[in-house]
């Protein structure tokens, strides 16, 4: 499981040894990893009774241009990815990979594994 508590070592390497063990609240969720087919998603209910809207594949962009001006459209494809080399083969949405549309290349701006919607500005 993976954890977002504290580590059991410090920046020096030394072992810091736990008064405890690790607690609910402590552990993560696994990466939802949208990627480019007809559009799916699911709600996740998070700490304090609220909710995300989990992305799990997209097809849909709504693109802003220079002029302030935003529509949606298709996504054909992931070209440039600089959070991982190997989302752009398996065609793996995050914010800042650079798509390919119907009108040109975007780069998207929005969280679409948190927000549940991929927004993106043209380049």
């Amino acid at each position: 499981m993976k954890s977002q508590g504290r580590s059991s070592r410090t920046f020096t390497g030394a072992k810091v040894h736990s008064s405890r063990s690790k607690r609910k609240f402590e552990l993560a969720r696994e990466p939802a990893e949208p990627h480019v087919h007809e559009t799916k998603r699911k709600n996740i209910t998070t700490r304090g009774g609220n909710r995300k809207v989990r992305l799990l594949q997209c097809n849909v962009v709504n693109v802003t241009d220079s002029a302030g001006k935003t529509q949606a459209t298709t996504i054909e494809s992931v070209i440039d990815n600089t959070a991982n080399e190997h989302y752009i083969r398996r065609n793996i949405l995050s914010k800042g990979s650079v798509i390919k549309t119907a009108l040109g290349d975007a780069k998207v701006t929005s969280r679409p594994g948190q927000d549940g919607v991929v927004n993106a500005v043209l380049l």
